[in-house]
């Protein structure tokens, strides 16, 4: 198993869609992961990421569109001929084998020597760091210890991509966390192109080199993780990709690179990211992240500063979430870190929130959001 990214191989995805009968699953989606990086299909129940998949691995034929590995059409292909390794949502281990026998499984199936078999299992167990385990039955092992049996026998054939279907969904939330660090180190050790299902915005973030959003069957955006968190382009994209309080205001004045919004008594200042216009009159729509407002001192200032109560709050740990209700810009959420926060939260007590022009993005109006 090679340690770096030339193992990689690059996929393209052109134009791919699925029918069923008369309901579309999938419509023309068009991606590409370069060599070696982690992409992540990310979106709710039902928005077509696993139908993707599935026609990746040749499972499911697409309707329309290919499927391409280095420049090559695969599309024909059937799923033992694409040479990729897959772990499946709930491992699909052979309860009957141990450890060292559901790895070396693939290996048996390919005709390999026994000599070479058995090196490439204390290889695929070493990545794990299950070798002392080889011997025990998937029922005498942890939720994450057959989590990393399901990877080590998913590698162990140096796979030319790794698809993984919701692979840590079966965890508990602790582990889960656990178990995305371990995932991204392994990733960087074989150097593997690798492709993940997940509804879980917070895998989503940490795992991947690239995140393609989907919403019934469409792409609705794909960049690099930051990108999609700090610049959401659509109001979608920034309610299901964390949290987001969305503004509605009429735009009262744009120059250059900055404009003026209006929304009852308060004016909201925004500065506008290259490329973006908000014309004067128009009706505008900014997403601000809950960690981007400030509960200011008194005599504070900000670019925005708006007043309000306290309406609910929760204590998080880390974090306290506070709702707080304004007269013009409705209840807007505010993360603050709990260990330096300038408050001490109390249901009515009246605050004043500010955030820099730059705090806020404008996205566009989308009614799946």
């Amino acid at each position: 198993m090679s340690g770096t990214a030339a193992a990689g191989h690059a996929l393209d995805l052109r134009g791919l869609t699925r029918r069923y009968g008369t309901f579309t699953a999938v419509r023309g989606v068009s991606l590409r992961v370069e060599r070696g990086q982690f992409l992540t299909l990310l979106g709710p129940s039902g928005s077509g990421k696993t139908t993707i998949l599935m026609m990746v691995a040749g499972f499911v034929p697409p309707s329309e569109g290919q499927v391409l590995l280095d420049g090559a059409d695969i599309t024909p292909l059937p799923p033992e001929r694409r040479h990729f390794g897959m772990v499946f949502q709930g491992y699909a281990l052979f309860p009957h084998m141990t450890v060292a026998e559901n790895v070396v499984f693939p290996l048996r199936v390919r005709g390999l020597g026994r000599a070479e078999r058995d090196g490439k299992v204390r290889a695929a167990l070493d990545l794990v760091q299950l070798s002392p385990f080889a011997e025990r039955r998937p029922a005498q092992l942890s939720g994450g210890q057959q989590q990393r049996v399901a990877l080590a026998r998913a590698l162990v054939f140096d796979p030319a991509l790794l698809l993984l279907d919701e692979p840590l969904s079966a965890l508990d939330k602790k582990l889960r966390a656990e178990l995305q660090d371990e995932l991204k180190a392994l990733h960087r050790r074989v150097g593997r192109t690798f492709v993940n299902v997940t509804h879980d915005q917070d895998e989503a973030l940490s795992l991947s080199d690239r995140v393609a959003i989907l919403n019934h069957g469409r792409l609705v955006q794909f960049g690099a993780p930051a990108e999609l968190y700090e610049r959401p382009r659509t109001s979608f994209v920034a309610d299901f990709l964390g949290k987001s309080n969305f503004l509605r205001g009429t735009v009262r004045g744009a120059q250059g690179g900055a404009a003026v919004l209006e929304a009852g008594a308060t004016r909201i200042a925004q500065a506008l990211p290259d490329g973006a216009a908000l014309p004067s009159g128009a009706a505008a729509l900014l997403s601000l992240r809950p960690e981007k407002i400030a509960v200011l001192a008194e005599g504070e200032g900000a670019d925005t500063v708006v007043g309000g109560r306290i309406a609910a709050w929760s204590y998080l740990g880390a974090d306290f979430a506070l709702d707080v209700r304004t007269d013009d810009l409705g209840t807007l959420r505010v993360v603050l870190p709990s260990w330096r926060a300038p408050i001490r939260p109390a249901e009515g007590m009246a605050v004043r929130l500010g955030w820099t022009a730059d705090a806020a993005v404008p996205v566009e109006e989308d009614a799946a959001a």
